[in-house]
């Protein structure tokens, strides 16, 4: 089932499964997607979130201490896709995959019916077998993008997505910031010239205003620690606290859509 960017700026809403419970997660992510979320990422908890910001370790952490793993992970996804078309992306650090086999990884995504996935910490320079077994099954690849990588590797990352590009906003790890960089802009303009696939900007987006301003320059905006805190501010009351603040964030989007 393909994605659809189906808004302007579109939202992709991180998530981290397990935190609080995964029925809670459920929840949430069904309560994003009817409060106008077009994609939702399944972040896998993992012990050493390096990439990940504060907020994110914590929720890493307790959805950890419940024992949350990457099959569980993706029986949510296949929940989540008997209600909803909405687009999901797995979310997650190499070592569980790893763990799992990249073969029976690709299997078991394909079975639970996500479009794809994003490896945080998979070098684009040593994905073929991942890229090759993705491919097979027809599910999309998702590749980030940093203000610091060369041309030549953009080019590269570019040709080894096929989903979308999630451009990185700045160097550093996730999490609200005041401002949006000027980097952002810069690095979208940047992998204009190698794809037309829809980019995605992320790391540091948290409010409206963030949010529409993506949208002067890319498709659609990942916001991620500033759910991720919502979530952990608001216990007992998570999915209908996310839905507000992704309600919040989805009335500035317009209508266009595009396909990928």
């Amino acid at each position: 089932m393909p994605l659809r960017f189906q808004k302007h700026p579109s939202l992709v809403a991180y998530l981290t499964c397990g935190d609080p419970d995964l029925a809670t997660t459920l929840d949430i992510a069904l309560a994003a997607i009817d409060a106008g979320a077009d994609v939702i990422e399944l972040g896998v908890p993992f012990s050493d979130p390096v990439a990940d910001g504060p907020v994110i370790q914590r929720a890493s952490e307790r959805a950890l201490r419940h024992g949350t793993s990457l099959s569980q992970v993706l029986e949510v996804a296949k929940e989540i896709r008997k209600k909803s078309d909405a687009g999901l992306i797995i979310f997650t650090y190499l070592n569980p995959i790893l763990r799992m086999g990249i073969t029976k990884f690709a299997d078991a995504a394909q079975e639970a019916c996500v479009d794809g996935a994003l490896i945080i910490d998979l070098p684009v320079e040593e994905s073929g077998d991942y890229l090759a077994e993705m491919e097979k099954r027809n599910l999309a690849t998702v590749f980030l993008a940093a203000p610091t990588s060369t041309d030549a590797r953009l080019k590269q990352i570019a040709s080894a997505s096929s989903g979308f590009v999630y451009a990185v906003s700045r160097t550093g790890v996730t999490g609200a910031r005041q401002q949006l960089p000027e980097d952002a802009a810069k690095l979208v303009s940047r992998l204009r010239r190698y794809t037309d696939l829809p980019l995605a900007v992320g790391f540091g987006i948290s409010t409206s205003a963030q949010f529409e301003a993506v949208g002067k320059f890319a498709e659609a905006a990942v916001v991620g620690s500033a759910i991720v805190d919502t979530i952990e501010r608001n216990p007992g009351k998570e999915a209908e606290s996310v839905a507000q603040f992704v309600k919040q964030l989805s009335a500035v989007s317009h209508q266009p859509s595009v396909l990928i």
